[in-house]
């Protein structure tokens, strides 16, 4: 019996989830925001992304696969926020 060659699984590409700094918004609501949009970040993390997006111009909320990147992107801009996605390289 021929044994199949084994086939290396290429890992699925990860993107990043952008938060872009805003004069709209209330730093808490963002904060707030993140939180609910992306439950695994804690309260420091969110204020850390919110505050990178403050003094930067733009934040990393978070990188992960391509599906739940563009749900957090999504959901972000339904509540107001501005963000993008980029791939991870």
């Amino acid at each position: 019996m021929e044994k199949a060659p084994e086939r290396m699984r290429k890992p699925s590409p990860r993107y990043k989830v952008l938060l872009h700094n805003d004069p709209v918004n209330t730093m808490e609501y963002v904060v707030s925001t993140l939180r609910q949009v992306v439950p695994a970040l804690s309260e420091q993390d969110a204020i850390a992304v919110m505050l990178e997006a403050h003094n930067t111009g733009v934040g990393l909320v978070i990188v992960c696969d391509l599906e739940p990147a563009e749900f957090y992107c999504e959901t972000l801009k339904a509540k107001g926020l501005t963000s993008t996605l980029e791939p991870e390289q």
